[in-house]
């Protein structure tokens, strides 16, 4: 079975002496404000298994599944009289032993449009399903 986990977030490391500094993508910077307790629903097939598996991803937080690190920078859902839609912003990045980290996937992804902009990989496929807001 794959473990589904949060990952700790890193400190980025100090830029070299003249380089630009490293901007941290934030939800904040990609929408323009603060970003309420979300958590975007993904569905992820593990080709190997042929298991279907469903993820809970934390604004800002990485959650790791299988050898994907999954960050979700924000999670947009349309009200209930509109036409349905669920948007997210991720970013995928595939992590490897012994391997530098390679980027897979960072843009938008749309529930309703699955084909369009899900990630294919030669072992998963992520896709979004919904976004939620945390009840305290």
């Amino acid at each position: 079975m794959i473990e589904v986990r949060p990952l700790d977030d890193p400190e980025p490391s100090a830029p070299e002496q003249g380089a630009a500094p490293i901007r941290k993508l934030t939800p904040e910077a990609i929408v323009g404000g603060p970003v309420a307790d979300k958590f975007v629903i993904l569905q992820a097939l593990d080709k190997l298994t042929a298991r279907v598996s469903k993820i809970q991803v934390e604004i800002g937080r990485p959650t790791r599944f299988g050898t994907l690190d999954i960050i979700a920078h924000t999670c947009h859902k349309r009200p209930p009289e509109e036409l349905p839609e669920t948007t997210a912003f991720l970013e995928i990045t595939e992590v490897r032993e012994g391997e530098e980290p390679m980027t897979l996937f960072i843009g938008w992804m749309f529930a309703s449009s699955p084909a369009l902009s899900a990630l294919e990989h030669a072992v998963y496929d992520v896709w979004v399903t919904d976004c939620l807001v945390r009840d305290d």
